[in-house]
């Protein structure tokens, strides 16, 4: 219990860290007005229960005595009894619903609103200053925090925002129940003397032991749950993203013959799935069995411990019925622990995770530190003592001092492993394992990767991506899709589709330097972003790059030697260091 204790507090203090600032976010005044409203309305249920509780008792006290005129009123319009003003049930029962539905309509007006705000926020955090691809690098197999984003801002966001509030409101109620009805219990059920003990309130006493007990068996049974959920979760997620991954990669599958090594592993991930669905269910099973029983058991236990009060003639019907609702309520305030202990387990197996992921995020963002100094200056791309790291610390580069001409075509070459990649994510500003000075002059400069990304949507967007599609006239987003040779898809290019599995690898390169020719660079860096062309389909594309971009310098990083010669100058980089081909390797360029 005591451990158990332990690991509730931070989940507690997660869950406030990750609650309050949108109540003292910009939407504030709307957030708490509706929040209020909705405590009102659910503190109005209540109130409306302790009518209720009078109510029937005067109400099944009219069918003891059968007074009909009382069961009348009592029905259709109004009573005056002992205890003051009584509405008729069917006064009652219409606040009832209008109070019911517009505390629904409201509570899903603030989850829309509070999982709207929290969306930006996560989606901000992850996407600003690279975070996703920092976390990338540093990820862990297995490390909490940083598997299946896509998961904790989709769906982890919405149950956290569903859950949070449906029990915290749940408990809310609760707590004003207990307070409301321990009082009308403490004088109904009056003193029973035990052992030569004359006992107050005994049925109140009766429903505290009652309450503690079960609590204390459901805990017992039911603890594991939160971990199980937990893992639920993250099996569940990685499951689909096996799915997803293979949906994204078909033609390579398909062309390795590779279905059976797929079926296998997505079998594995599945079975790893039931595996934990199973140990859910059993544990389940057994906590059902227990909060079953309790609340069968519940049904009837105050009206047998009521019983010989009743017999002996010290109360009336009416008064046993109160008897019995108010224990009711206020041992099923005492119990909201065991009726919503599998809600608990599930709502802190979210918060861990969602707790687990803005830690990652936070640690992103310091790991690895800024990088190389970047400094706009001048007409050149220069590095100035530039080391580059593994994220591991394990050095690439070190020392490194380079001079690229502006209007002079270069081509970075070195073996596989070298380090020539990752100079080219140092240069676009993403790599943060660096150090040193590289100078940038004011221009805009364009990265294109080996492995075009394509947006979903239309071919449109992809050819035009990252700059809004409406922002570059039609005629010539046409005209260049013919020049890269895709002309032959402009009847499709309004088309929705994935194109990352309807164009080639080939195809997909020629779509990379078309958005070069749209957007028009002051620097275009190529990472092997022409390897999947044939020799004379690169000499074509490097040509249109230079007869359509006469103002753009180009650098290349290339294997090969067809697109060495398209480049007036070549670096090698090996060792750990950069130097002009035909010039020593110690020092470099300038």
């Amino acid at each position: 219990m005591r451990r158990s204790m332990r690991q509730l507090g931070p989940v507690l203090k997660d869950a406030w860290r990750l609650s309050l600032p949108y109540f003292k976010s910009e939407e504030k005044l709307a957030a708490n007005a509706l929040l209020f409203s909705i405590i009102a309305l659910n503190l109005a249920m209540v109130g409306m229960n302790v009518v209720l509780n009078f109510w029937n008792g005067a109400f099944y006290d009219s069918l003891q005595t059968r007074d009909w005129n009382s069961f009348v009123s009592l029905l259709f319009l109004y009573k005056k009894t002992p205890h003051g003003f009584l509405p008729g049930f069917c006064g009652i029962a219409a606040v009832y619903i209008l109070v019911a539905v517009y505390s629904t309509y409201l509570n899903q007006w603030l989850q829309i609103r509070w999982r709207r705000w929290l969306t930006r926020r996560y989606l901000d955090d992850w996407l600003g200053d690279r975070v996703y691809y920092r976390m990338s690098l540093v990820a862990r197999p297995g490390g909490e925090g940083t598997d299946n984003p896509d998961q904790r801002i989709s769906e982890d966001i919405r149950d956290f925002v569903d859950n949070t509030l449906s029990l915290g409101l749940d408990l809310l109620s609760n707590v004003v129940t207990l307070f409301s009805f321990v009082g009308i219990l403490w004088s109904l059920s009056g003193a029973m003397k035990i052992f030569g003990f004359n006992i107050p309130g005994y049925m109140v006493w009766v429903a505290l032991i009652y309450a503690v007990v079960g609590t204390w068996l459901t805990h017992l049974i039911g603890r594991p749950l939160a971990r199980l959920s937990f893992v639920q979760q993250r099996r569940e997620a990685d499951f689909r993203f096996a799915l997803a991954r293979m949906r994204e990669n078909t033609e390579g599958i398909a062309l390795y013959h590779g279905e059976d090594e797929e079926h296998g592993e997505l079998e594995k991930r599945f079975g790893g799935v039931i595996e934990n669905w199973w140990a859910i269910m059993r544990r389940t099973k057994a906590l059902n069995a227990l909060t079953s029983g309790y609340g069968q058991i519940a049904t009837i236990f105050p009206i047998v411990v009521a019983a010989p009060r009743y017999f002996s003639g010290a109360i009336q019907l009416g008064t046993l019925t109160r008897i019995a609702s108010g224990f009711g309520q206020v041992q099923g305030a005492m119990s909201w622990f065991v009726s919503s202990y599998a809600s608990l387990a599930s709502w802190s197996a979210i918060v861990e995770r969602l707790g687990s992921f803005e830690r990652a995020i936070q640690e992103a963002k310091l790991h690895g530190g800024d990088g190389a100094e970047r400094v706009k200056a001048g007409e050149a791309v220069t590095l100035d003592d530039v080391g580059l790291f593994l994220p591991d610390g394990k050095p690439l580069m070190e020392h490194a001092r380079l001079s690229l001409t502006p209007g002079e075509a270069t081509v970075i070459s070195g073996a596989s492993g070298s380090g020539k990649s990752t100079l080219f994510r140092v240069l676009a500003g993403i790599w943060p394992y660096s150090r040193g000075r590289i100078t940038l002059p004011a221009g805009s400069s364009m990265f294109l990767p080996q492995r075009t990304y394509l947006p979903l949507g239309t071919l449109h967007r992809a050819i035009t991506y990252p700059a809004d599609a409406a922002t570059l006239p039609d005629g010539e987003v046409e005209e260049v899709l013919t020049a890269i040779g895709l002309g032959h898809f402009l009847p499709e290019l309004e088309e929705h589709r994935n194109w990352a599995l309807s164009l080639s690898g080939g195809e997909q390169q020629r779509l990379a330097i078309g958005r070069a020719l749209l957007l028009k660079p002051d620097w275009l860096f190529l990472d092997e972003a022409t390897a999947n062309l044939d020799p004379e389909a690169e000499q074509q594309l490097y040509d249109l790059l230079r007869t359509r971009l006469p103002r753009t310098t180009v650098v290349s990083i290339a294997h090969r030697e067809s697109v060495a010669r398209l480049h007036e100058r070549r670096i090698l980089l090996k060792g750990g260091r950069l130097g002009d081909i035909g010039g020593p390797l110690t020092t470099a360029a300038e």
